[in-house]
């Protein structure tokens, strides 16, 4: 028997990328690959990239670089970059580095067996379309090896909102929704090989519509269904945009016992005049009013968002409404960002923050959203909670996993294994997790 072939992915940017990765590793599967954790050991280098913010992207081309002398002295070595830079930049990419094999967009990685072996005979390989064939019913056969406690499952892609700073529109897409029963039999798959908690992921995931028997189905009722499968403790989802957290949904956080408390809702400003700059279309007041309805659905809920700050043209003022809402809203996590330019946007266009100012709004907002989280956090001590439990810890006998909250939870105790689901009692906060005795 021929030894395997090894695959070593490296993944860029948002917890969609690391369900694709999962994907291209099990197209690649069927062609003798076996995933390695070192570039050195590899036959075959993917970068699964993101093209969000301009760093992201000259991130690839760096690691490319690094990849030269490997490339050097193992000339059968396949290189290929998949993803949203890949999408953005395909005939960019092989112009800057020749030593790539082989290109891929997000929409197209279903076909890297034909790509591979288009590479193997000497052509560069070059797939950035939207083809009309679905990508997941062609690699819905999925290897049934052991998974660990907790996977993503891509429910949605794409986006429609159009927001001014963003690409995902361009690379990856109109809003597509997939097949409610093909959700479901993935999600009871992953469920059978060992998985407890599935976070369902989209650009715009309650924005869902999956085709149903019966109509179209909402985010709502595919949670619903979700929550009948047995053996699956957890459902999470992520990322949500203002405009489509609907009634339904709200209801949902206060009816499912298996949708955690938790919910990850960006907002990029507080003032109006930037979220009409940025084409979100909602107000500071409408996002503030919509989450005092879901905190009254889930009181426990923890908040989570994304800010931009220097976005063009912000003002100070604009930047104190931003401060204003955050100080409202109190996030238990958060992340934020300095505008980046993205060519081919709307705000690429426009007059930039000067970069000083910028880089001090983030720091202020920062120093803002640390204290929030770190406020919540210690509010946890003397309570107790589920945490699902899903690797060893940094010290022997300490086992880690995550709460409800989504809170990094470490308990050093016999006779805890890798995908229990135990109650615990908080006992310190720590800069970034929380120490736990079992109850």
């Amino acid at each position: 028997m021929a030894e395997p072939k090894k695959l070593f992915i490296k993944t860029y940017g948002c917890q969609m990328n690391v369900y694709d990765s999962e994907r291209m590793a099990e197209a690649l599967g069927g062609q003798g690959y076996v995933e390695t954790q070192s570039a050195d050991d590899a036959d075959m280098i993917l970068l699964n990239t993101c093209h969000i913010r301009e760093k992201a992207a000259e991130k690839v081309y760096s690691e490319l670089g690094r990849f030269k002398g490997l490339k050097a002295a193992k000339p059968d070595l396949k290189i290929g970059v998949a993803g949203c830079v890949a999408q953005a930049e395909g005939e960019e990419i092989m112009r800057r580095q020749p030593m790539v094999d082989l290109v891929v967009g997000p929409q197209s990685y279903h076909r890297l067996p034909e790509l591979e072996a288009r590479a193997g005979g000497g052509a560069k390989a070059l797939d950035t379309d939207f083809p009309e064939e679905d990508k997941f019913e062609r690699l819905k056969s999925r290897p049934k090896s052991a998974r660990g406690p907790t996977a993503f499952l891509t429910v949605q892609e794409g986006c429609d909102k159009f927001c001014a700073f963003c690409v995902v529109p361009y690379t990856r897409g109109a809003e597509v929704s997939r097949p409610a029963e093909r959700v479901l039999s993935e999600a009871r798959d992953l469920v059978e090989r060992g998985v407890r908690e599935i976070t369902l992921l989209g650009q715009n995931v309650n924005a869902y519509h999956g085709a149903g028997g019966d109509g179209d189905w909402s985010l709502a009722r595919l949670i619903r269904e979700l929550a009948k499968v047995d053996g699956l403790e957890r459902i999470r989802f992520t990322t949500s945009h203002p405009n489509d957290m609907d009634d339904e949904l709200i209801a949902a956080h206060g009816e499912v016992d298996k949708l955690m408390p938790y919910l990850h809702l960006p907002v990029q400003s507080g003032s109006d005049r930037i979220l009409k700059r940025m084409n979100r279309k909602h107000t500071s007041e409408s996002y503030i009013r919509l989450i005092e309805r879901i905190r009254a659905a889930r009181p426990d809920i923890l908040m989570s968002g994304d800010f931009i700050v220097g976005f063009p043209e912000e003002t100070e003022e604009d930047f104190a409404a931003t401060m204003a809402l955050v100080e409202e809203v109190r996030y238990g996590q958060c992340y934020s960002f300095k505008y980046s330019s993205r060519p081919g946007t709307p705000a690429a266009e426009r007059a930039l923050v000067d970069p000083a100012a910028a880089d001090d709004r983030l720091h202020r907002l920062q120093a803002l959203l640390t204290r929030q989280q770190r406020e919540i956090q210690d509010a946890m001590v003397g309570r107790e909670t589920r945490v699902l439990f899903e690797r060893e810890g940094r010290v022997a006998g300490q086992m880690a996993g995550k709460s409800e909250h989504l809170h990094a939870v470490h308990v050093t105790a016999d006779g805890i294994a890798r995908g229990d689901l135990r109650r615990v009692r908080i006992t310190e906060s720590n800069p970034n997790s929380l120490s736990a005795v079992l109850v």
